[in-house]
């Protein structure tokens, strides 16, 4: 029987995030593929602002705190001087996909060999409850009251679809992680982006489709079921750009 432990990557430390937030999990997830891959010691995570900043405080890896967005343009840099260092990006959805939406793009369209790992729950987790790039048509937040409108404030960016029209990115994924499948599917997807880089194979990129019980306004519980029947009809899971890892 396989024992459960503790990744040598995360520190020994209480969570900082809410309860059933899944934050917590995608770390998780990332953290053992690394030691699965054998990488823990060689990996660099690029930290940029928003919630995925309590890695800060619970990575034991190498990790590097960059602007708010620009985590892309830091994990180019850290790639091309350390070519043998396993380097990805955590990224929320305010970060990647608002302010640094040029930054991630233009990384993209280069063929930079590092991973980006995309956490999109739809809303500014971190600041307030905001609406994000990605809240959904309708979605409830402290700057729509009312629910988001379009005619106003434009639809909801798929970041994996955007992506995809690229001709350089090598892997391009969107998994979501309310379920025992899709945890699964999303440690193959995150452990095949980073074989990829190994590979120098170019630019993956991996979207979890995560929660936030605090700002939707509901229970851990409830916000899972909220993902099923709104958040995963309109962000759909699958592979939207494929490359093969070489056998070894």
């Amino acid at each position: 029987m396989a024992e459960y432990k503790r990744s040598s990557l995360i520190a020994s430390a209480p969570s900082g995030y809410c309860p059933g937030c899944l934050h917590s999990l995608a770390t998780r997830l990332i953290s053992d593929v690394l030691d699965e891959l054998g990488q823990a010691q060689n990996s660099l995570n690029v930290i940029s602002v928003g919630c995925s900043a309590l890695n800060i405080k619970y990575w034991g890896g190498d990790f590097l705190s960059v602007a708010h967005g620009r985590a892309p343009a830091a994990a180019t840099g850290i790639k091309r001087v350390n070519p043998e260092r396993l380097v990805f990006a955590y990224q929320g959805d305010g970060d990647l996909a608002a302010i640094g939406l040029a930054e991630i793009m233009s990384a993209a369209n280069r063929g930079e060999n590092f991973t980006v790992i995309f956490a999109n729950n739809q809303t500014y987790g971190m600041t307030g409850g905001q609406m994000a790039p990605t809240t959904l048509e309708g979605q409830v937040t402290t700057t729509t009251v009312n629910g988001r409108d379009p005619s106003t404030t434009g639809y909801p960016l798929k970041m994996c679809e955007l992506i995809s029209t690229l001709k350089a990115p090598a892997y391009v994924a969107r998994f979501a992680l309310n379920s025992p499948k899709g945890i699964n599917q999303a440690r193959a997807g995150i452990k095949k982006a980073f074989q990829l880089q190994m590979q120098g194979k170019g630019f993956t990129f991996v979207e979890l489709l995560t929660n936030c019980p605090t700002n939707w306004h509901l229970s851990p519980l409830k916000t899972l079921e909220y993902m099923d029947t709104n958040t995963i009809p309109y962000f759909t899971p699958g592979i939207y750009k494929d490359c093969e890892v070489d056998a070894e």
